[in-house]
């Protein structure tokens, strides 16, 4: 269902794009559902009008001045607003790049109208609840192997030492983490976290933020003993 404009309460969206056609033509789509909507050309603009905050930053991959990858990485030392990346590469590994960096998912040009608004809408959900006081006092402890999850400060430990973590892999460890023993598959993982649609290409998505899980919480990621992969059924935690 199509949310109101007064119902998202002017989120403010930061949307970089060299190509001028497609920043004019989202700029006027979110704008007419109520978005407020903060248009950059190139990284280094995107940077700029980063200093104000911001709900959900879409960014296209390929800039002058400042990749979208660069850009993502510079928000990350400061946000965990969702952030939506604008490829025109149809290779794996070029999209996974963008999640590797921080990003929490991609769309393909061309993309259609109803699919990048849906995108949007489901993002700000989740950033909102994920966010929001009461999602975060449940109060609940739970220990996986060497790490800990305080669900009520939303933090994460391995032993004495704190993990960072973004929203979304915060999310995707403690969809595991309370599935203990139970095998979770991507698309279960997909549709309960990113609050989204499950597609084929949305098990990149998964693949990516599991690497990025390991990378912070495996003593080999190469070799990982707390997130395991049961291939060609998902991934559980013992």
């Amino acid at each position: 269902m199509k949310e109101p404009p007064q119902a998202q309460h002017q989120a403010r969206i930061l949307l970089a794009d060299d190509d001028p056609d497609i920043l004019e033509v989202v700029s006027v789509l979110l704008a007419s559902e109520g978005y407020r909507v903060d248009a950059a050309r190139d990284g280094l603009e995107a940077l700029a009008l980063a200093r104000h905050p911001f709900d959900l930053a879409i960014l296209d991959v390929m800039m002058p001045k400042a990749s979208g990858l660069e850009v993502c990485e510079r928000l990350r030392l400061s946000s965990n607003a969702p952030i939506l990346f604008l490829t025109a590469c149809s290779q794996d590994a070029d999209k996974v790049a963008g999640l590797a960096v921080g990003g929490d998912d991609y769309l393909v040009k061309p993309f259609s109208t109803p699919e990048l608004l849906a995108r949007v809408r489901a993002m700000l959900r989740r950033y909102r609840q994920y966010g929001s006081v009461q999602g975060a006092q449940t109060g609940e402890t739970i220990q996986a192997g060497p790490v800990l999850i305080d669900t009520r400060a939303r933090r994460v430990s391995k032993g004495e030492t704190p993990v960072a973590l973004t929203d979304l892999e915060y999310e995707v460890l403690l969809a595991l983490a309370r599935n203990r023993g139970r095998v979770v598959s991507a698309r279960e993982l997909y549709e309960n976290v990113w609050r989204s649609m499950y597609l084929p290409q949305s098990n990149n998505t998964v693949m990516a933020h599991i690497k990025n899980l390991r990378k912070k919480l495996e003593a080999d990621p190469r070799d990982p003993q707390i997130v395991r992969t049961v291939w060609g059924r998902g991934y559980t935690i013992d």
